[in-house]
C-alpha cells in the first residue's frame, strides 16, 4: 500500500471512529432530554426550536461546502495557486458571514411571527412561549457553525481532517454538560441548558480547529470578489445542493407544524424515532455511497457506460441487502430498542408506545431512503446536479400532501408514513429517469436482490419474533430485561439471515462474508 492509501485510510479510519463516539454520545444526549423532560411541550418546544437555526445554516452553509466549497479550493491547492484561493476563500467567508449576521438579526427580530406560523398549536399547549426563547438562544448557533464548517473545509482541503471530527465530538459533550448541570424535570424552563449546550458546542467546534488552521497558514483578505471564477464556480455548483438540502428542511418544517397541532410530545415521538430511523442509512448507506462515488464519476468520464451500469446495480444491491433485514428488524425489535435507549427516568411506558408507532412507519422506508443516497451520485457522476433537485421537489409535494392525508387517521405516525411514503416515490422517479439516460439498469439483478432480502428479512422476522415474546414473558420489560430481548434478537436475526442468504445463494452475502474474510485475515 502506498503512503498515501496509508494516510487516507488512516485519516478514514480516525474520521469514523470520530464518527462513531460522536453518535453514541448523540444517542446518549437523546436519553438524557427523555430522562429529564419524557415526551413533553417543552421537549416539543426544543426539537421546534431548530428549525429556523437549521434553516438559515442549511440554506447558506451546508450546501455550498459538501458540494463546491472544498473541491474548489483543493483544485486551487494542487495547482499551486493557494494564493488565488485563499482570495476565493475569503470572498466566500465574507459573503456567507455577512448574510448570515443579517438574516439571524431579522430572525430574533421575527422570531414570534415565525413560530406562530410553524407551530400554530403551540398557542393553544400554551408553549410558544419557551419556543421563542429556545429559538433566540439557538439563534446564535448557525454563526459558529458556518465558521467552523468553513474552517472545516480549508483543513480538509490541506487533507487534515482530525479537528473537524474531534469538534463533532465536543459539540455533544458540551451538549450533555450543560444540559445536565442545568436541568430541573419540575421546571419544564430548564431545558434551555440543552440549548445554550448547543451554542457552547458550536463555539467549541469552532475553537478546537484555530490551531490546525494557523498551522497551515491563515492569508485572510478583506475582500467580497463577484467576479472572481473561483467565487462564481462555488455558486454555480452549490445552487442545486442548496436547493435540495433547503426542500429537507421544508418537509421538517411541515411536519413540525402538523404536530404541532397533535398532543403534546408527538414531536418529540417523531424526532426520536426519526432519529433511529436515520441510523442505518448514516451507517451503511451513506458509507457505500461515498465509497463508490469516485468510481461512478470515473467511469461516466471515461464514457464507460456498462461499467457504470455494473457500479450503479451493485451498490444498490449491496444497500438493499444490508438495510432490509434492518429495516425488518427495527419493526421486530422496536420496544425494547426503545426501553434501552429512551425509558429512564421520567419516560414512561405510553411514550415508549409513542415513539414505537412512529417507527414503525419510518422503518418501512429505511431500503429507500437508504437507496435514495446512492442515485443521485450517479446523476452528479454524469455532470447534472438538477434532475435530483427537481425529482426532489416532486417528492416533496407527495410527502406535504401525504401527511395532510394520514395526519387524521394515524396521528403522529402519519408523520412518519409520509416520510417513507416520499422515500419511495422518490426512489423510484430517479431510478426511473437514470434508466431513461443510461438504457439497461441491471433491473433484474436488483429486482431478485430485492425479492431475496425480503423473503430472508421475514424468516429472520418469524425467529425474532417467536423468541422475543417467549423472553419477554419469561424476563419482563425492564432496561436489563430489554438489553437482553434486544442483543439475544439480534444475534439469532443476524444468524437466520445469514443461514437463508446462503441458502437462496445470494452474491451479495458471498461479498459481504469475502470482505470479512479478508479482514480478519489481515490481522
Amino acid at each position: 500500500m502506498s503512503s498515501t492509501n496509508r494516510t487516507l485510510v488512516k485519516a478514514a479510519g480516525f474520521l469514523m471512529l470520530a464518527q462513531l463516539v460522536s453518535r453514541i454520545l448523540g444517542f446518549f444526549r437523546e436519553t438524557l432530554i427523555a430522562c429529564f423532560y419524557s415526551q413533553s411541550s417543552a421537549t416539543d418546544a426544543y426539537n421546534a426550536a431548530f428549525i429556523l437555526p437549521d434553516l438559515l445554516y442549511w440554506l447558506l452553509v451546508g450546501g455550498v461546502l459538501s458540494a463546491a466549497f472544498i473541491p474548489v479550493f483543493s483544485e486551487y491547492i494542487a495547482k499551486g495557486e493557494e494564493k488565488e484561493g485563499w482570495r476565493v476563500v475569503s470572498s466566500v467567508v465574507n459573503l456567507i458571514f455577512l448574510t448570515l449576521g443579517l438574516l439571524i438579526f431579522i430572525g430574533l427580530l421575527f422570531t414570534p411571527q415565525f413560530l406562530r406560523l410553524m407551530v400554530p398549536g403551540f398557542e393553544t399547549i400554551g408553549n410558544i412561549g419557551l419556543t421563542i426563547n429556545l429559538t433566540r438562544i439557538l439563534l446564535i448557533q448557525p454563526l459558529f457553525m458556518a465558521v467552523s464548517g468553513l474552517i472545516m473545509g480549508v483543513l480538509n482541503s490541506y487533507k487534515i481532517f482530525w479537528p473537524s471530527a474531534l469538534g463533532t465530538v465536543l459539540y455533544n459533550v458540551c451538549i450533555i454538560f450543560f444540559g445536565t448541570i442545568l436541568a430541573n424535570p419540575a421546571k419544564p424552563e430548564s431545558i434551555s441548558g440543552f440549548a445554550v449546550g448547543v451554542v457552547v458546542g458550536a463555539f467549541a467546534s469552532f475553537a478546537v480547529q484555530i490551531p490546525a488552521l494557523r498551522k497551515v497558514g491563515v492569508r485572510y483578505y478583506p475582500i467580497i470578489d463577484w467576479h472572481n471564477p473561483g467565487v462564481r464556480r462555488i455558486g454555480t455548483l452549490a445552487v442545486p445542493i442548496i436547493i435540495s438540502y433547503s426542500l429537507n428542511q421544508i418537509q421538517v418544517a411541515v411536519s413540525t407544524n402538523f404536530g404541532s397541532l397533535l398532543p403534546a410530545g408527538s414531536i418529540t415521538a417523531v424526532w426520536q424515532s426519526y432519529r433511529l430511523f436515520q441510523l442505518p442509512v448514516g451507517i451503511f448507506a451513506l458509507a457505500i455511497a461515498v465509497a463508490t462515488f469516485p468510481t461512478m464519476t470515473e467511469q461516466a468520464a471515461l464514457k464507460q457506460w456498462d461499467k457504470l451500469r455494473q457500479t450503479i446495480s451493485s451498490a444498490i444491491r449491496m444497500v438493499v441487502f444490508i438495510t432490509l433485514p434492518i429495516s425488518v428488524g427495527m419493526i421486530v425489535l422496536r420496544f425494547p430498542l426503545i426501553r434501552v435507549l429512551f425509558q429512564h427516568g421520567y419516560f414512561t411506558a405510553q411514550d415508549t408506545l409513542n415513539t414505537a408507532i412512529a417507527l414503525f412507519y419510518f422503518a418501512l422506508g429505511i431500503s429507500s431512503q437508504s437507496v435514495i443516497q446512492i442515485l443521485p451520485r450517479a446523476f452528479y457522476a454524469l455532470q447534472d446536479t438538477w434532475t435530483p433537485v427537481i425529482l426532489g421537489i416532486i417528492a416533496m409535494a407527495v410527502n406535504i400532501l401525504a401527511m395532510y392525508l394520514l395526519i387524521g387517521p394515524l396521528a403522529h405516525g402519519g408523520l412518519a408514513f409520509a416520510t417513507s411514503i416520499a422515500a419511495f416515490v422518490n426512489m423510484i422517479l430517479l431510478l426511473g429517469m437514470l434508466r431513461r439516460r443510461l438504457g439497461q439498469m441491471d433491473g433484474r439483478a436488483m429486482f431478485w436482490t430485492s425479492v431475496k432480502s425480503l423473503v430472508a428479512s421475514l424468516f429472520m422476522a418469524g425467529a425474532i419474533w417467536v423468541w422475543s415474546e417467549w423472553l419477554t414473558l419469561l424476563i419482563g420489560v425492564r432496561t436489563l430485561a430489554s438489553l437482553t430481548v434486544l442483543a439475544t434478537g439480534t444475534t439469532i436475526g443476524v444468524v437466520v439471515f445469514a443461514g437463508m442468504a446462503k441458502l437462496l445463494r445470494m452474491g451479495e452475502f458471498t461479498q459481504a462474508m469475502g470482505l470479512v474474510n479478508s479482514k480478519i485475515g489481515k490481522r
